[in-house]
């Protein structure tokens, strides 16, 4: 399946010569949510956010993480963006860990935000999906009444905005997004696969996690250590799950240091 991407790049042609940098968005959001990391690195290099399946403006289908890094190595493949540092936040961490994993030549350096390579990753309860394909949409859906409509089912402001960005309202209100699929998958997107012995990605690999999420824990760092040997841990603190929207400028720092801070202006 080829993905919806946003592209950025320089203006001068001698740029690029850095390797590309490639995003991946997390469960319900969409390859624009990294728009401020975006602009400020394509001055630089080329730079790709992905709407992974089923969000954005990428086509619905079954999910799970081999299936979704398939679909970043066709599209990457078709854009010809490749090799590249891949970032990639929450479900989006987990398909880059799984595409580093299974295509370790084309991901030159790794970086996951708050997520680890295991069970876990999603607070909102498993089943918000299927309640949310569940709602009722009445006509004529306004931004407000729409907000209110999800608050039955979403207490979080900052979850609803999410999630507003994924409805088309007016008329003819539904999901732009396959939240049917979604809803099925979720078990696969809570969950990870099991990874052989031996299979390991060597590359530099950063994890980043938010000083008030739990979502990395002691327990996953033996996992860690097995599949990605290179890997550091740091965190952001004052940072929950949303480590790159709630304080973009200390992700911003951590990210260019990482992707190699005398490449960047």
């Amino acid at each position: 399946m080829l993905l919806h991407a946003i592209e950025r790049g320089p203006d001068s042609p001698a740029a690029t010569d850095l390797p590309p940098l490639v995003f991946l968005h997390g469960l319900f959001g969409r390859g624009r949510n990294f728009g401020f990391f975006q602009r400020r690195l394509s001055e630089t290099r080329r730079t790709v956010a992905f709407d992974l399946r089923n969000h954005g403006d990428s086509p619905h289908g079954p999910m799970d993480y081999p299936t979704m890094a398939q679909d970043v190595l066709e599209t990457l493949d078709h854009l010809k963006v490749s090799p590249a540092i891949v970032v990639g936040h929450s479900m989006g961490g987990k398909t880059g860990m799984m595409l580093a994993l299974r295509h370790p030549e084309i991901v030159t350096k790794l970086l996951v935000a708050d997520i680890a390579p295991g069970e876990g990753g999603f607070s909102q309860g498993h089943d918000l999906a299927a309640r949310l394909a569940a709602l009722p949409l009445p006509p004529h859906l306004t931004r407000a009444d729409a907000d209110a409509l999800l608050s039955s089912v979403i207490r979080e402001p900052d979850v609803r905005n999410l999630m507003l960005q994924n409805l088309d309202l007016g008329e003819n209100p539904h999901w732009s997004i396959g939240i049917h699929e979604i809803a099925a998958a979720m078990p696969a997107i809570v969950g990870w696969p099991s990874i052989s012995d031996g299979t390991h990605y060597d590359g530099p690999t950063l994890f980043v996690a938010g000083g008030r999420s739990d979502y990395i824990q002691p327990v996953n760092y033996p996992e860690m250590k097995r599949l990605f040997p290179n890997y550091r841990l740091t965190t952001i603190e004052g940072a929950g799950h949303w480590v790159h929207a709630e304080k973009p400028n200390e992700f911003f720092e951590l990210l260019t240091q990482f992707i190699g801070s005398d490449q960047v202006a």
